[in-house]
């Protein structure tokens, strides 16, 4: 399921755009602080942030920057919500890294609209992205080549595409059953220690690398990059 993060200090709005993407099957969380929203986003990697222009503390350009320049959401798409309208401020809404800009009032299936375009916009982008960096860790997707701090490690053809898709949904936990759907192409599986097996492996050939793949207890996996 999709996540969507409201950083939104009204907190009447920030409720109803919640219960209104939640009918539309999205998972939502709620920060009505800016500093908090940032917290919020760096550490839960959203699918997507809804974010408001004016806000106490923090303003929505600084957290918009600071979300475009970590390297743990800097790929994550922003909508950014507000009040004003004026061209300018929809130049300065771009300019320091929004996706698409939304004008209060604004009706709620317009919003909803943007919101799926805009994942589906995003998604595109990172599936056509030839090279995937990741710390010391990069993938060539095109070349099937991957290299750990500069130096080509060797992957069978089911490795690669098993790292390639835990790349590709980078901070996201993958079930072993979803896995096994989505790079064995199985579909009813009880046995999931395949999966197991070749993370052992992934690991192992990683080296340094190895320990940005975790393990999710009783679930499955995901590949996250260290934090300072």
């Amino acid at each position: 399921m999709q996540k969507i993060l409201i950083i939104e200090d009204e907190r009447d709005l920030a409720d109803l755009l919640a219960f209104n993407l939640e009918r539309e099957g999205f998972k939502t969380q709620v920060s009505y602080d800016g500093a908090e929203g940032l917290a919020s986003a760096i550490h839960c990697q959203p699918d997507l942030v809804l974010l408001d222009l004016m806000m106490p503390g923090m303003p929505g350009t600084e957290v918009c920057k600071n979300i475009k320049k970590s390297e743990r959401t800097c790929e994550t798409p922003v909508i950014m919500l507000t009040a004003k309208g004026e061209e300018i401020d929809k130049v300065v809404g771009f300019e320091v890294g929004a996706d698409d800009y939304v004008v209060k009032p604004f009706s709620t299936r317009e919003l909803m609209l943007r919101v799926k375009a805009v994942i589906r916009r995003s998604r595109r982008e990172t599936e056509s992205r030839s090279t995937l960096k990741l710390g010391p860790l990069s993938i060539d997707v095109e070349r099937h080549q991957v290299t750990v701090n500069g130096r080509e490690v060797a992957f069978t053809g089911t490795e690669f595409k098993l790292l390639q898709t835990l790349a590709r949904r980078i901070g996201r936990v993958q079930s072993r059953e979803s896995l096994l759907r989505d790079v064995w192409g199985y579909h009813f599986v009880d046995d999931s220690r395949t999966v197991d097996t070749h993370i052992t492996r992934l690991r192992t050939k990683m080296g340094v690398a190895g320990d940005l793949i975790k393990t999710v207890r009783g679930f499955g996996y995901k590949l996250e990059i260290h934090q300072d």
